[in-house]
């Protein structure tokens, strides 16, 4: 394949999975690392890797992976630097439709709580992928994955409960 068909191959996968991208880079939006940031560094790792994937794995797998893997890489540069956002500016920061229930908006909130692994799980979680396509995402194994969903799904429970 040249490099303008991959050129091509490549901004159909991008503009096919779009919500995908938005949605992995809206779990770690920060002040330090705003949307477009994320999402840019997410679309030039995918680049990178582009040429590696070779479809052992599903596109949406290859995807999840990456950008899982820059937001993650992200977070953890900017822990290196304590900030705290105060729950209130969250709102701003958040993924919500109109549509959005304030049920929905709130278990947002307590997710974006979560350590970035916990974060990163339930997302695909909710994503309705299933366990074995999480353990595929993450590098985990089978059984750690059910035991971790279990956990924070119990967690979250908790944090509502506050």
């Amino acid at each position: 394949m040249n490099s303008s068909n991959i050129e091509k191959v490549f901004i159909e996968l991008i503009r096919k999975n779009e919500h995908l991208i938005y949605k992995v880079c809206s779990m770690y939006i920060s002040n330090e690392f705003p949307m477009a940031d994320l999402y840019q560094e997410v679309v030039y790792n995918l680049w990178k890797s582009f040429p590696k994937f070779r479809s052992e794995c599903s596109e949406s797998t290859f995807i999840y992976r990456v950008a899982l893997n820059s937001c993650i890489t992200g977070m953890r540069k900017e822990l290196r630097r304590p900030q705290h956002i105060p729950i209130l500016e969250l709102n701003e920061h958040l993924v919500a439709p109109e549509s959005m229930t304030e049920n929905i908006k709130e278990m947002y909130k307590l997710i974006y709580q979560l350590n970035t692994l916990e974060r990163a799980i339930i997302l695909l979680y909710l994503e309705e992928k299933s366990y074995q396509e999480i353990a595929d995402i993450t590098g985990l194994t089978l059984n750690n994955i059910a035991i971790k969903i279990k956990r924070i799904k119990e967690k979250l429970k908790k944090m509502s409960e506050n």
